[in-house]
């Protein structure tokens, strides 16, 4: 458990020094474990996609950490958020026999085939940011966010507001079978259990900001604007994509239907500055120095923790106006 927190203690520290030097990358943690002097480390990523903001911010942060100047060589592929080609990459990192491979997995379940595969290969996994199903056995370690706390957090911050007056809400969800959608809506959905919070309706957007517009203009098209109080968006960008059909159906984001919304990435906190959305929860997407370090360290033989968790914070309006400007995503 203290690994854990020295940990999320360097992840801080690595968002800090990108705030300063503009997202270059610095030792990270793991210094030189496993890289034998000049000897380069190949490292499959097989990414989810680039279907948010948060998501580019993680891949950028990723590619900074295995960079050649860190004793890397990335071999990046990003799935457009297709399960099949996402597992079809691991394959082929396998085949081509990398040192380690990182998987931010786009769904929970269907991994364990391929993990094994990659055990028999004598490979070694590390999961970023996303959870699988599979035994644990079949990967090395896990580096990400408490997606269940971050919608406990939302879910607090809803209760709070609302209290006893009944609210009609309505939850853009991320991608169906993905761990933060179901993370995040069990989350919240114990954080609300007893209140006047009715859910009425609850759909997949799958992250996007134009998957947020569309079922949001269905939802505004079914109930009206005056029959929602609240929208639970499971990521920044689906709020963002609620605002525009809140706008264009003639309401006021923020005011007439009140917005949380989880991630905290540059556009999202804008909106919740601007009074649009009105309050946010963290999502740290810079784990590339922690998922680095603990490629090195597996590599070296070490032990290392089986989930290492990074602390999120949650803003106001008041408080995002304040770190804006400093933010490095």
């Amino acid at each position: 458990m203290s690994r854990n927190k020295l940990l999320a203690g360097f992840a801080l520290l690595g968002a800090l020094a990108l705030t300063a030097t503009g997202c270059a990358s610095g030792d990270g943690d793991g210094g030189d474990a496993g890289s034998g002097g000049d000897e380069v480390i190949t490292v499959g990523f097989a990414q989810t996609g680039s279907e948010s903001g948060w998501r580019s911010a993680n891949t950028e942060s990723m590619k900074e950490a295995f960079s050649a100047d860190n004793g890397f060589e990335l071999v990046f592929n990003a799935a457009d958020n297709d399960t099949a080609a996402q597992i079809a990459a691991v394959r082929d990192f396998i085949n081509q026999g990398v040192d380690a491979i990182v998987i931010a997995p786009i769904v929970e379940d269907g991994w364990d085939d391929v993990l094994q595969e990659a055990a028999d290969a004598g490979i070694p996994v590390v999961l970023e940011d996303r959870t699988v199903s599979a035994p644990d056995d079949l990967y090395a370690s896990w580096v990400g966010l408490d997606f269940k706390k971050e919608g406990v957090m939302a879910g607090e911050w809803a209760a709070e507001t609302f209290g006893d007056t009944p609210t009609k809400m309505v939850v853009l969800e991320g991608t169906t079978g993905s761990a933060p959608a179901n993370d995040r809506a069990a989350g919240f959905d114990e954080a609300v259990e007893g209140t006047a919070i009715e859910k009425i309706d609850s759909q997949t957007g799958d992250f996007t900001r134009d998957g947020g517009k569309t079922v949001m203009e269905g939802f505004l098209q079914k109930y009206g604007a005056d029959g929602i109080d609240l929208v639970y968006a499971h990521n920044d960008d689906m709020a963002l994509g609620a605002i525009e059909a809140i706008e264009a159906a003639g309401a006021e984001p923020g005011v007439d239907i009140q917005i949380v919304s989880i991630d905290a990435v540059k556009d999202g906190m804008q909106a919740l500055v601007d009074g649009k959305i009105n309050f946010i929860v963290e999502c740290n997407p810079l784990l590339g120095d922690l998922a680095a370090g603990l490629v090195k360290d597996v590599l070296a033989g070490e032990e290392v923790e089986k989930e290492v968790y990074v602390e999120d914070q949650t803003f106001t309006q008041e408080q995002a106006a304040e770190v804006i400007d400093s933010r490095p995503y």
